[in-house]
């Protein structure tokens, strides 16, 4: 019987072989990164989604408890959800990589590892855990009667990976940065909370004054959330946002990230 012939193997320069290779390291640093941040005990990985999901549910509590004032007629519950969990989609990705090349230096020895590698394992993570957070709570809310689904769940989806790539191209930009600069560290966290009350979590765009909301237009982040109320609240909501501004921005940051990342992989020295 003749034997049948094996599937040929991708030439090793070819890009499918590179992105095989790709896949295989990111998912080691994926492992890695899991195993290092909460280790085996209790209950590990599911860490990942249970930090922001209390995060998330202690902020909606908080908001419905105190009545806060969004300026709107929208159901507190949900208002808090899209916001809140939309702040901790795209500012935790930056926390997590400023001075993550530090940390893991010893890897860049191994000559398939690159730099932007190290960012990216992590940037999964941080996106995942906030995704399944997001979709948890929102699930669990609905099935207690205290939350209505959304009316569109492509705009939703649409302005979460919005600011998903927002949040990636910052976090790489600020994660390469880092390595040249502690500064960076320094600088980066209050920042961060200093941009909350911007970022369109704790407002509508359209409850604000009309010079305010030109002002807060000028922040990419406020669009991608305007976008995610939207499908969310529907007509019930009147969004100010352009899909067009955020993804031009996002397409320039992450343009400036991967040349900062080049510029730093040049300058790092393995230990």
């Amino acid at each position: 019987m003749a034997s049948v012939p094996a599937k040929p193997e991708p030439a090793n320069g070819s890009l499918i072989a590179s992105l095989q290779v790709n896949r295989r390291i990111i998912g080691a640093l994926l492992i890695r990164e899991m195993l290092t941040r909460y280790g085996r005990h209790n209950i590990g990985f599911l860490w990942l989604f249970v930090e922001p999901m209390l995060f998330t549910l202690g902020v909606t509590v908080l908001w419905t408890a105190t009545k806060s004032v969004h300026g709107s007629d929208l159901p507190i519950v949900a208002f808090a959800l899209t916001g809140y969990s939309s702040v901790l989609l795209w500012r935790n990705m930056p926390g997590r990589c400023v001075g993550a090349l530090w940390a893991n230096l010893s890897l860049i020895y191994h000559r398939n590892i690159k730099v932007l590698d190290v960012y990216l394992a992590r940037l999964l993570l941080e996106f995942g855990g906030a995704t399944i957070s997001f979709a948890t709570l929102a699930l669990a809310f609905t099935a207690l009667g205290i939350l209505e689904l959304p009316e569109d769940f492509l705009k939703v989806a649409g302005g979460w990976m919005l600011l998903a790539w927002f949040g990636a191209a910052l976090a790489v930009f600020l994660g390469a940065l880092s390595h040249q600069s502690e500064v960076v560290d320094k600088l980066w966290h209050p920042t961060s909370y200093l941009l909350f009350p911007l970022s369109g979590a704790a407002f509508l765009v359209d409850a604000l004054p009309r010079v305010a909301q030109e002002a807060v237009l000028y922040f990419p982040m406020v669009h991608g959330v305007e976008l995610v109320r939207e499908g969310w609240f529907g007509s019930l909501a009147r969004a100010h946002y352009s899909i067009a501004y955020l993804t031009s921005f996002n397409l320039i940051l992450t343009a400036i990230a991967l040349m900062m990342v080049r510029w730093t992989a040049n300058r790092v020295v393995p230990e």
